[in-house]
């Protein structure tokens, strides 16, 4: 008990790389140019979908929540990540652990589900086109939204919840960057096997089985595109969907690696890059992805800075 009590009292301690001191600020300059990047990229496309009237439509309302979603999702972990790297005090209070791994989770989680019905709006947008704008009208795609977003939260509640029952026996060092389920599993003195079936079992059901709907949803809009008589309106279809299958295999891979190997015997160093990757490069490089090959964003990109300019 007293063990347990000096855990909650003194809090916990982040690793990271303390192991190489020497890499700890190449990986501050990395995770905070990558970060800025990420409040830049995802705040320009909240923006560009709230001000241009183009761009109020099902695909940027989904899109806008994917960048709400990033923004969050880095900032719940990152900041605590530079303080962590820049100077010696690797610690973070017990309630800023609890805290983290609840958002992290639930924010994680929203976004597994977010991707399929973004991959649905792609499905009914090339295979559907006449009925687009009856079946995706406004309020089924507040529905979705809200299904993704409490979808997470309730795995985050459950999963964090029965995580934080794990005897930890004054065990404060937690060999990541952030805490997060399979790190905190690690970290526990007791039988873990109950805790790690119950992670691949909901890992299997918000990553595994999404990302197979997804890829059988692009098998149908691969066969619509083919379909599409004009040259155009087949790289137009093409680019779209292209920029969303390479952001879902992106975050599907790494979310896959990180939370279904077993727990115990996943190489330490290995997991750590893993959560890495897509708690800070996948949120950077989505904005990067979805606009780079996408006139529309670029479009309303210009009209909005040439109206800066006509202000100025």
């Amino acid at each position: 008990m007293a063990d347990s009590n000096y855990s909650f009292s003194e809090g916990f301690i982040l690793m990271g790389v303390s192991d190489h001191p020497q890499l700890e600020i190449i990986f501050f300059i990395v995770i905070l140019f990558s970060y800025l990047l990420t409040l830049l990229g995802n705040s320009t496309i909240i923006l560009l979908s709230c001000l241009d009237a183009r761009l109020h439509t099902p695909m940027y309302f989904f899109l806008s929540n994917l960048s709400s979603l990033d923004l969050a999702f880095t900032t719940s972990s990152v900041p605590q990540m530079l303080i962590n790297l820049w100077g010696p005090d690797k610690t973070i209070s017990y309630g800023g652990c609890v805290t983290q791994l609840y958002v992290f989770l639930w924010l994680g989680a929203t976004e597994c589900i977010l991707l399929v019905v973004m991959a649905f709006d792609r499905y009914v947008a090339v295979c559907r086109p006449l009925h687009y704008t009856t079946i995706m009208n406004p309020r089924l795609c507040w529905l979705l939204a809200a299904i993704a977003w409490l979808g997470g939260l309730s795995n985050s509640v459950i999963q964090s919840t029965f995580t934080l029952q794990l005897p930890l026996c004054g065990h404060r060092r937690v060999d990541s960057f952030l805490c997060e389920v399979p790190a905190m599993i690690k970290l526990a003195c007791g039988d873990t096997s109950l805790n790690e079936a119950v992670l691949n079992g909901v890992c299997t059901f918000f990553t595994a089985v999404p990302l197979s709907i997804i890829l059988i949803s692009y098998c149908y809009i691969a066969q619509a595109v083919l379909k599409i008589r004009s040259a155009e309106g087949q790289r137009k279809a093409f680019n779209t969907c292209l920029s969303h299958l390479v952001v879902v295999l992106l975050f599907y891979g790494s979310a896959i690696y990180g939370y279904l190997l077993p727990a115990k015997t996943s190489s330490q160093d290995q997991g750590k890059f893993i959560s890495l990757f897509y708690s800070v490069i996948t949120p950077m490089v989505n904005p990067l992805i979805y606009t780079l090959r996408n006139k529309e964003v670029k479009g309303a990109l210009r009209r909005l800075l040439g109206k800066g300019r006509e202000l100025g």
